[in-house]
């Protein structure tokens, strides 16, 4: 029974003791990065599908005809100039010799007329040989002339046709594709190899009608991969329409290096004029079951959360109510936070 009694005195004598809040017990702040909301040109985005491609990809012909003596590997890499394929030309060999036959035979003829020309004007001089027979020869002096060009003309004419059996990388690339193998007859005309330049490469998507109107030459446009958002420039905008789809060619270039040829993504394309909003990075939204909220750090660095509205959103900006340009946002660290709580701040990464 004393015990007892005992134990009713104490809690009445602690009962006198006012609660210590954890605010004012001397808590550390918690630590929040944050940004400054700024006012941005946004407008609205619609997502279109699009892809990675090569503005440098080709199907590579035979200029000659022939047996295929030499083609290419699949993923061989090749520099400009390099041979990808070589065609059997022994056939224009041996007409290159005959050819070449022909040109001596035209040079010794013209150098006989070319003779015969100076005898006669020797002879003329001296009254000695008709005028006539000297302009026969200067007939026959420039009949050989022609003909020695068209001698040489069917010389380098079979050159080029034997420089043709040998084809040849346009720019660099990779072979992704063998279109004829060795030992098969390659047509004048007929593809050989596919060859595919991974270093320039752009974006390529099809947008209707309706969204070209926001839409220019040097345009910035988000792009979406799997490894998060990049940025592409409008290089050209094809000004004629898919005669089934009805959609329209667009060509971004990017400076994304680690990209291949063939890979998905999506572009975001302004749906309306761009207007002036208040943004702040989508990190700085807290969503909870009651509405967004986003923590504003007041001049005594103090937490206030601020229920916002939603607007336009671009890329990693949104556009929210109740925040002014200028204020200070928490973007990491606003989970657990509440109102009125103190914080250490760090902005972009430095310490404030």
């Amino acid at each position: 029974m004393q015990n007892l009694l005992r134990g009713v005195a104490l809690l009445l004598i602690l009962g006198d003791i006012p609660l210590v809040s954890a605010q004012t017990s001397g808590a550390p702040a918690a630590p929040v990065v944050v940004v400054k909301a700024e006012r941005k040109m946004l407008a609205p985005v619609i997502w279109f599908p699009a892809s990675v491609i090569s503005r440098n990809d080709a199907h590579l012909a035979a200029a000659e005809e022939g047996r295929l003596l030499a083609v290419a590997d699949v993923g061989a890499r090749v520099t400009k100039g390099d041979t990808v394929a070589e065609i059997d030309v022994q056939l224009l060999r041996e007409r290159l010799k005959e050819r070449k036959a022909e040109v001596t035979k035209e040079h010794a003829r013209l150098e006989f007329h070319q003779r015969e020309v100076a005898r006669l004007e020797k002879l003329t001089t001296g009254n000695n040989v008709a005028q006539n027979q000297l302009d026969e020869a200067n007939v026959n002096r420039a009949v050989s002339r022609s003909e020695l060009s068209a001698a040489e003309a069917r010389v380098a004419q079979t050159e080029e046709r034997l420089r043709r059996g040998i084809v040849t990388a346009p720019f660099s690339g990779v072979v992704t594709e063998r279109l004829k193998q060795v030992g098969e007859w390659a047509g004048s005309g007929d593809a050989v190899v596919r060859l595919v330049d991974f270093k320039t490469l752009e974006v390529q998507s099809w947008i209707p009608l309706s969204a070209l109107a926001f839409l220019e030459e040097g345009t910035a446009l988000d792009l979406m991969t799997k490894m998060g958002v990049s940025a592409g420039v409008v290089r050209t905008i094809v000004p004629v329409g898919d005669d089934r789809s009805k959609l329209y060619e667009v060509r971004l270039t990017v400076r994304v290096q680690d990209w291949t040829a063939g890979q998905t993504l999506r572009i975001a394309v302004p749906s309306e004029q761009p207007r002036s909003v208040v943004a702040v990075p989508r990190d700085a939204l807290v969503l909870r079951s009651d509405g967004t909220t986003v923590y504003r750090i007041a001049e005594d660095d103090t937490a206030e959360a601020v229920s916002v509205e939603l607007g336009i959103a671009a890329g990693d900006l949104i556009e929210v109510s109740g925040i002014d340009s200028g204020d200070r946002v928490v973007t990491r660290g606003g989970e657990r936070l509440r109102s009125g709580q103190p914080v250490s701040v760090t902005v972009s990464g430095e310490q404030e």
